[in-house]
């Protein structure tokens, strides 16, 4: 083993008057990352570019030494999710969201409350599939709770807006209001004119077959919200495939964006099946996932360190409380991760590289990603640091771009 790459998703973020001034990322208690930080170097990343607070997608791409220019996510969850693309066929990343009516089209929760079951999500698609008419062939796919992938098979161009207007081309969207979108060309292509209809016109059946479903029905009696809408984004109309990187790697693969860059990027992937929200308990289900991915990351180092050259790991939950603005959920992920992961990785490290950093800032105060710079923790190095893996110590280190990020450090002499 060469080296591990980790991204903590989201785990940046600002100063949190609940926490008496201090980021999640501070007030944690992190004794491991801390020890590991004395002999590292902190710095600090913009993983797409300065200004733009990026979508999870350009800022992992661009993390893995691949072109900054944008990449559609919607192919990227196809393949994650196991469908095949041919060019011309048109792939979206969906959520399952609750709006009002589709005179307003107001968004009243892009994830249906994140409550959405696997099995309710599966029963819905179904319903969609069957019921939705589309003059082409088509196949809407869930995937994780409020997840899901649409794709439009046949020849089509991706140059269109989002129906879902909290981003747009991999960054956070500049609209105003939560209105659920109306898809338009961005040129004058006759193809692309007729994307934008087809995904408009799908996401309006998508009402009409979701609105009086026996299962939002059954949400509603229980004060749930109820999935009433499939929000397109990001469309693809290409496989994507990225600039392979040096040496031999495997991924960790439990989300279908991140099993999707993973195989893109040609690395083996390490997958396993994510816990199923059963109940209403959103958080309960988030740190059992949590628990899953870190024991499924020890056991993947533990049965291939001497297989492969790199790692790369991926935690997604720490994103979710930056959205949900749950600061002490945030630092209590944290402190899991530290504890159950960092104290395993410190001790295995050997003389590996390691780098640590986020794929962007998920500020609680905001709800959403931001344009900060995220820190970044490379080990080994000769230079004893007194600082931590910290948002405000980083900014005393060295200022790095996410395209470089391994060239300069798992990758360099």
């Amino acid at each position: 083993m060469k080296g591990v790459f980790v991204i903590i998703d989201g785990v940046a973020d600002k100063p949190c008057s609940a926490l008496r001034g201090k980021t999640p990322l501070e007030y944690a208690k992190t004794p491991n990352l801390d020890e590991l930080a004395e002999k590292s170097r902190i710095d600090y990343c913009y993983t797409v570019k300065e200004g733009v607070a990026p979508e999870s997608s350009p800022a992992i791409v661009s993390l893995l030494g691949s072109d900054t220019n944008f990449v559609p996510r919607g192919p990227l969850e196809a393949r994650g999710v196991g469908v095949k693309l041919k060019n011309g066929d048109l792939a979206f990343r969906c959520n399952f969201a609750t709006i009002d009516n589709l005179d307003d089209l107001n968004i009243l929760d892009r994830r249906a409350g994140r409550t959405l079951t696997t099995a309710e999500a599966k029963i819905l698609a179904k319903a969609v599939n069957e019921r939705v008419n589309l003059p082409f062939k088509f196949k809407f796919y869930p995937s994780i709770q409020h997840r899901g992938v649409l794709v439009i098979r046949g020849g089509f161009s991706d140059n269109i807006s989002n129906v879902d207007p909290a981003y747009e081309g991999g960054m956070v969207s500049s609209r105003s209001g939560m209105k659920v979108a109306s898809s338009e060309p961005l040129d004058d292509e006759d193809d692309s004119k007729l994307s934008a209809e087809l995904i408009n016109s799908f996401t309006r059946q998508s009402f009409r077959v979701l609105e009086k479903h026996p299962i939002n029905i059954a949400r509603a009696k229980k004060g749930l919200a109820p999935a009433n809408i499939i929000l397109s984004r990001d469309a693809g109309s290409s496989p994507i495939r990225l600039e392979k990187l040096k040496g031999k790697w495997m991924g960790l693969g439990y989300m279908p964006l991140e099993i999707g860059i993973c195989e893109s990027a040609g690395m083996s992937v390490y997958k396993f099946k994510y816990p199923e929200l059963k109940g209403k308990d959103v958080y309960s289900n988030l740190y059992e996932g949590l628990e899953e991915a870190i024991k499924k990351a020890k056991r993947m180092l533990e049965l291939h360190k001497n297989k492969y050259d790199y790692f790369y790991i991926h935690f997604k939950e720490t994103d979710v409380p930056g959205h949900d603005g749950r600061v002490l959920d945030k630092v209590k992920m944290i402190e899991k991760l530290d504890k159950k992961f960092f104290f395993y990785l410190k001790k295995i490290i050997e003389n590996a590289r390691l780098i640590v950093t986020a794929d962007h800032s998920t500020p609680c105060a905001l709800k959403a990603h931001s344009a900060d710079p995220v820190p970044v923790l490379i080990y080994p190095s000769n230079l004893k640091s007194k600082h931590r893996f910290i948002e405000k110590d980083s900014l005393k280190g060295k200022k790095l771009y996410g395209r470089n990020l391994l060239k300069s450090t798992l990758f360099s002499e």
